[in-house]
């Protein structure tokens, strides 16, 4: 099959925490969401344009939804994995490409349509996990809406921001793995504090893991790293693997420990024992050293 023919898919899920931008924003930080956005929109234009088989997805992970940026829910997805997707240009302005300025628009929409709404709750950490089952979900409908006999190449980028939350560690692990079963590649792109889940599930997967050691270069970090589908990126010199931080989360605090007792039925992991698993309520049977028993004198009894 010639490279022509491969179906090349790139979903990015962008960390859309306003917590965490927000207060970027009151700190003065160089790169606002918007930044991260354009930079982003940059990179999947970049992609689309690459060949005319490559296909682009976009999703926002926010603290209370996961959320499609493009397709947008206007958006029909036959058209999508179409040639064009003609039903849903508007027409060109100012001389741009018509798909690439209809995705852009769509993306900004759907974007201003989340960050607007009101937050309702005390959730405040990001639904990565969630984000992440989302993207293997379409990439699985976009395969088989595929024409038979068709490659479909596909791997996912998670420009993360906020911290990682260890309360979504199993439902990470269990995408990592779905993940890695598939040959979905996940590459990360950290913009703040190293991830921890992140850097297992680049490393299992075979994907690239940077923290962006300058913000305001998002964009050049973007097109240098993550442009280049996995062929492309053993003729470049890409950043060197870091280390791998493979320490599990405990269920009972959400501590990241590294020696801890592990439940024989359920594989759950706690830092403290306990004689009954909090997790499918199993009971442990404790072994006890031997006691040492006075024998007991057998009287004989003369006849």
């Amino acid at each position: 099959m010639s490279g022509d023919d491969e179906l090349n898919l790139l979903v990015i899920v962008v960390d859309t925490n306003p917590i965490w931008w927000g207060k970027q924003t009151l700190a003065g930080s160089e790169l606002s969401l918007s930044k991260c956005l354009d930079a982003t929109m940059v990179l999947g234009n970049s992609h689309l344009f690459m060949n005319r088989n490559n296909k682009l997805a976009v999703i926002a992970s926010h603290i209370r939804e996961s959320r499609f940026l493009y397709p947008g829910k206007h958006w029909a997805p036959v058209d999508v994995f179409g040639e064009s997707g003609e039903s849903n240009i508007l027409g060109s302005k100012d001389g741009k490409y018509e798909l690439l300025t209809t995705i852009n628009e769509t993306i900004a929409e759907e974007l201003k349509d989340l960050m607007t709404n009101k937050i309702k709750g005390q959730q405040t950490e990001t639904l990565l996990a969630g984000s992440l089952a989302k993207a293997l979900c379409y990439i699985h409908r976009m395969i088989k809406a595929g024409t038979a006999g068709q490659e479909i190449k596909s791997r996912i980028l998670v420009i993360k921001a906020a911290e990682d939350s260890a309360l979504q560690y199993m439902n990470f692990m269990n995408v990592i793995f779905a993940a890695q079963k598939q040959n979905i590649l996940i590459d990360a792109c950290v913009l703040d504090s190293d991830s921890g889940l992140l850097q297992q599930a680049c490393d299992i997967t075979g994907g690239v893991y940077l923290k962006v050691p300058h913000m305001p270069s998002l964009l050049q970090y973007l097109l240098w790293v993550y442009l280049p589908d996995q062929e492309q990126r053993s003729q470049l010199l890409l950043p060197p693997p870091v280390h791998v931080d493979y320490r599990a989360a405990c269920f009972c605090h959400r501590n990241l420990i590294e020696i801890g007792y592990v439940c024989s039925v359920c594989l759950s992991i706690f830092c403290n024992f306990s004689p009954i698993c909090t997790t499918c309520e199993t009971a442990f049977k404790i072994s006890l050293p031997a006691v040492m028993k006075a024998k007991k004198k057998k009287l004989k009894l003369a006849i």
